[in-house]
């Protein structure tokens, strides 16, 4: 079996379109091999991708991060062929490559030494999405005031009557 029908899923989930599209190019098959690069994890909450970018300076590379996806684009460094070469094996063309990056993934900077590219990335999760710890008290949790009413309503909503 070849195809996953991921169908049923995404008629009952709100807001998992990125992941249907995640899903729909990690399943194509003609995606470009050119440049080669590594994804290495450096500590728990840190990436660096690595690209072989052999015979390009680092104003014929672009890096931008939009919306989840980081694009690393080279432009082909202009060569001049005066018919000295007897074989021309160094690629030397223009890529763009397009990483999808998770939640809270960020460009931290990248570096361009002997040909090789390092971007590196870190997680960044915000405080509010962090987990937290709920104290637990003894007696009765206070209820929340509802905006705009009497302190009488508002005790009158937090009593409980059993019939």
């Amino acid at each position: 079996m070849n195809t996953l029908d991921l169908s049923p899923l995404f008629r009952t989930a709100i807001g998992f379109d990125r992941l249907a599209r995640l899903m729909d190019t990690a399943r194509a098959t003609d995606a470009p091999s050119y440049p080669p690069y590594n994804i290495e994890r450096t500590a728990d909450d840190a990436y660096t991708l690595t690209m072989a970018v052999a015979g390009f300076g680092q104003d014929d590379i672009e890096i931008t991060a939009h919306d989840n996806v980081l694009v690393v684009s080279g432009k082909a460094p202009q060569m001049q062929d005066d018919g000295r070469f007897l074989h021309r094996g160094i690629a030397g063309r223009a890529f763009e490559r397009r990483f999808v990056l998770a939640d809270h993934i960020r460009v931290e900077g990248a570096s361009l030494e002997n040909g090789l590219l390092h971007v590196a990335l870190k997680r960044e999760v915000p405080e509010a999405l962090k987990p937290r710890r709920i104290a637990i008290s003894n007696g009765r949790p206070q209820q929340p005031a509802i905006e705009g009413r009497t302190e009488a309503a508002n005790s009158q909503d937090s009593q409980v009557q059993v019939a």
